[in-house]
């Protein structure tokens, strides 16, 4: 359940900032779709040519990007997931085991020699 000040009319500042930035963002790429609407070839192997509008290639390039991005990400996050595992059951399992009683301190020498 959702906290009831989610719901409240108030905007802080900076959100209302944010929203701002995200509609500017989405101006300027719908902006640049229009501006960019004509058709481009692609040309491939030998007699295969494929014709798209430059805003749709453009898209499917950036996508082909982050995808790869993700990709070359994953195996870095998989590393730590698993190193962060081990490490909360070595740190729960340090907890569980009782520590051993302090040692004595030495005795000090009674004879003198």
């Amino acid at each position: 359940m959702r906290p009831a000040a989610f719901f409240s009319p108030a905007v802080e500042p900076m959100q209302a900032l944010i929203w701002i930035f995200r509609l500017a963002i989405v101006l300027v790429l719908v902006w640049f779709a229009v501006k960019n609407a004509q058709p481009v070839t692609l040309h491939g192997l030998p007699e295969q040519t494929w014709q798209a509008p430059l805003v749709f290639v453009l898209l499917i390039v950036f996508l082909c990007g982050v995808v790869i991005g993700l990709l070359a990400w994953l195996p870095t996050v998989v590393r730590q997931r698993r190193e962060m595992g081990r490490l909360r059951k070595a740190a729960s399992a340090a907890l569980i085991v009782p520590a051993a009683p302090p040692a004595e301190p030495p005795r000090p020498d009674i004879h003198g020699v």
